[in-house]
């Protein structure tokens, strides 16, 4: 029997930092991770929608302060800025203290897994075959330089009686690499006739430890 390992917890914390960053005692750790994961709730129901990269969270005596990765960083900001301030409440009714919420904008959306994911789901619920939408995204990727890209698909594809899995790569997948700088995701489209499953993997080159980096 296979052991299937997630891509990115594979790499904690050689190539990767952990989306948390924060100091916490045995007492008081519980209650922090909880906190987070409310953060996380709030704004994944919040920006419902959006392409939406992570949102990395740190912790100081004073303040949270939460970086949201989008591809679209104007469909959070509106025009003035001021849903910004609408989600500090927001957070501050629900969890108390202070936030600091900055939005950043992912240079290059089509080599970022997740909203690659996001892409074909969208299209997949619109309707577009399967296939052309898969085919579309590795291509988009394979120009902006993506060293390799996997695509695995899954569910009633077209409506089809069967369930069945598919898989359209370009290269091989250095999966086992720790220094290899793999972005990988996981995505579900919601159709008429079923759930369709995605993954996607994204192979960016080997990051050594000295220079080590995050992706954005």
């Amino acid at each position: 029997m296979g052991h299937k390992v997630h891509p990115i917890a594979f790499r904690l914390p050689y190539i990767v930092n952990w989306k948390s960053s924060l100091f916490a005692d045995k007492k008081s750790y519980k209650d922090a991770l909880m906190n987070d994961i409310k953060i996380r709730e709030i704004l994944s129901a919040q920006l419902t929608g959006i392409p939406l990269w992570d949102i990395l969270i740190s912790k100081n005596e004073e303040s949270t302060i939460i970086d949201i990765y989008t591809a679209k960083a104007s469909l959070i900001l509106w025009k003035t800025g001021e849903n910004i301030e609408a989600i500090k409440t927001k957070l501050s009714n629900k969890l108390g203290g202070t936030f600091v919420v900055n939005v950043k904008e992912i240079k290059q959306p089509d080599l970022n897994a997740k909203i690659v994911a996001y892409s074909i789901a969208n299209q997949i619920e619109k309707r577009m075959p399967y296939k052309r939408a898969i085919k579309q995204a590795i291509a988009k990727a394979m120009e902006k330089w993506a060293g390799w890209i996997k695509v695995k698909v899954g569910g009633r594809l077209n409506g089809a009686e069967i369930a069945r899995k598919e898989t359209f790569k370009e290269g091989n997948i250095p999966t086992q690499t720790i220094r290899s700088n793999i972005d990988y995701s996981t995505m579900r489209a919601e159709t008429v006739y079923g759930t369709i499953w995605l993954k996607v993997w994204i192979y960016k080159g080997d990051i050594y430890k000295k220079n080590k980096k995050l992706d954005s």
